[in-house]
């Protein structure tokens, strides 16, 4: 049975046009792959260095320049959520790098104070605490940030992704 629409060989330009395209998408792709790995191996480095996972690191960090600061906060200054922030304390605290204190008349709260071992491993903990990324970003200028927000969050609704992961630490993927 023939269709009333034949299907056609595409004509040069179009041969051309996708060849152009799938170049493009390969060339994008090398890109995002040297993105992860310079990530994934400074997060390497960092933990081969001083035995402490690249997030756990970063909140050692914060608290370190915000004595006192409660989960929450840590949270914020982290971007990430507070069940994840929770859980790297936790994690240090069973370390013996951070200790929680519950100070003031709101018994509930909690503050983060670093201990001895903690500010050691920061002393030895190569930098940017933070992580390579978002050094980088922070560097951009702000047209350049937009247009990347803008086309990631094409990328990402392309992927069908889950906002739930863009509050995990990348050194935890």
């Amino acid at each position: 049975m023939h269709s009333l629409n034949p299907v056609l060989p595409p004509d040069d330009t179009t041969a051309d046009l996708d060849a152009q395209d799938a170049y493009a998408a390969a060339r994008v792709l090398r890109q995002f792959r040297l993105v992860f790995n310079v990530v994934k191996t400074h997060f390497q480095q960092v933990e081969k260095k001083v035995g402490v996972g690249g997030a756990q690191v970063w909140a050692l960090h914060v608290v370190s320049q915000q004595p006192g600061i409660g989960v929450h906060g840590l949270a914020r200054a982290m971007d990430v959520r507070q069940p994840t922030a929770s859980n790297l304390v936790k994690s240090l605290t069973d370390q013996g790098l951070l200790q929680v204190r519950k100070e003031g008349p709101d018994r509930r709260a909690v503050q983060l104070h670093l201990l001895p071992r903690g500010h050691e491993i920061l002393q030895r903990a190569p930098g940017p605490f933070a992580g390579v990324l978002p050094q980088a970003l922070a560097s951009l200028d702000a047209v350049t940030l937009a247009r990347l927000e803008q086309d990631l969050g094409q990328l990402i609704g392309r992927l069908g992704a889950d906002d739930r992961g863009a509050g995990i630490p990348l050194a935890q993927m």
